[in-house]
């Protein structure tokens, strides 16, 4: 299969979607590489690391659009890059279809069979290709929470540890899943005082064990959401609907009950935000406040730790990537219920149940375009 990697063009965007250590894999298993030129320089790799794996290194992204029958990149194509997608070309990439419309509709005139990260689902409803950026995210969240809390970032001036004698920053989680985990990880390892709201108990009960108590848990509901919007000085939107828009769980009027330069760090920007005052921010301009309240909604966030999140995204990446260049899309969705789910796009069809109820598009069962496919 003809492969092709480009650099990302999404502002402060840095990770790459194949790693030198990638390429060698798919040449190694008989596939033709192309990678532009300079594309792996932000995440610590050279054109020459490129070349001794066996990549051809491209000038353009042009050429590499136009020559590859499959395109694995890290963000969903930016509105330059429509015109250059190739009819039947498999698009290997996050997509997050549920927030981009436009997008969704150019994927859908130009028969884009569009394979997308995060609704990569296996039979346990983990997602794995989504997963390791979870990890970053929620490690980040508190990371950036914690410094716009700073005075002179515009946030309160509250240590999110205190030291004795100074009560701890409160730090209120909303969502349970990975994001939420590893958030509380970081609030806790920073001396923060936690809570976690969800809406499963299981997933309270699973929490409660992990953290021995450490963290305060509450079911997710409008008296607890209104106590800890009210007690907290940073709040991370953490809440996850597989391939659908997040809901808003916090409203514009629910900002007034909020501490006066309080943060919300909203990871759900890429999923249209669960917060409804979120609109997604890069990283060089981050913030924005509304109602003396400051929101980091940077749309990229491990795109910010480019070199740690480019490793693990493309370790997670490979083995299914390498499952559709060896057997073929049509193929691979057979044999891998998992990659079934991911198929979002495919020959003009919307296939994504999530995306299709987000804009009220017609849905395509995946089974219904590639025989033999059950998920």
């Amino acid at each position: 299969m003809q492969i092709g990697s480009v650099k990302e063009i999404k502002r402060h965007e840095y990770r790459v979607g194949l790693t030198p250590s990638c390429v060698r894999a798919y040449v190694s298993a008989g596939h033709t590489v192309r990678v532009q030129q300079a594309s792996g320089i932000d995440a610590g790799y050279e054109d020459e690391e490129y070349v001794q794996s066996g990549a051809i290194l491209c000038e353009t992204a042009e050429e590499i659009w136009k020559s590859s029958e499959m395109l694995i990149k890290v963000k969903e194509p930016q509105p330059t890059e429509y015109p250059l997608m190739q009819e039947g070309q498999i698009l290997y990439t996050y997509l997050h279809l549920a927030a981009e419309e436009e997008l969704t509709k150019a994927m859908i005139e130009r028969k884009i069979k569009g394979v997308a990260y995060e609704t990569v689902e296996l039979d346990d409803h983990t997602l794995p290709l989504l997963r390791p950026m979870s990890e970053i995210a929620g490690r980040m969240s508190i990371q950036e929470g914690a410094r716009f809390l700073e005075r002179p970032q515009g946030g309160r001036g509250v240590l999110l540890g205190g030291i004795p004698s100074v009560e701890k920053g409160k730090v209120a989680i909303l969502g349970g899943g990975i994001v939420g985990t590893h958030a509380a990880k970081m609030a806790v390892g920073l001396g923060a005082e936690v809570t976690v709201l969800d809406v499963n108990i299981d997933r309270l009960n699973y929490l409660d064990d992990v953290f021995s108590g450490r963290i305060s848990l509450l079911y997710s509901n409008g008296a607890h959401l209104d106590r800890v919007l009210a007690e907290s000085d940073l709040i991370v939107g953490a809440v996850l609907i597989h391939g659908a828009k997040a809901p808003h769980l916090i409203k514009r009027e629910d900002l007034k009950r909020m501490k006066k330069g309080s943060v919300i760090v909203d990871v759900a920007v890429d999923q249209g935000g669960c917060i409804e005052t979120t609109h997604p921010t890069t990283h060089d301009d981050p913030i924005f406040v509304v109602d003396d309240v400051v929101h980091y909604c940077v749309a990229n966030m491990p795109g910010g730790v480019s070199r740690t999140s480019t490793q693990a995204l493309t370790t997670a990446t490979l083995p299914y990537g390498l499952q559709i260049a060896n057997s073929g899309l049509d193929e691979a969705t057979r044999r891998s219920s998992a990659i079934a789910r991911g198929v979002n796009t495919y020959d003009g069809k919307l296939t994504y149940r999530g995306v299709a109820d987000a804009f009220g598009m017609t849905y395509t069962h995946t089974g219904d375009v590639i025989d033999g496919v059950t998920m």
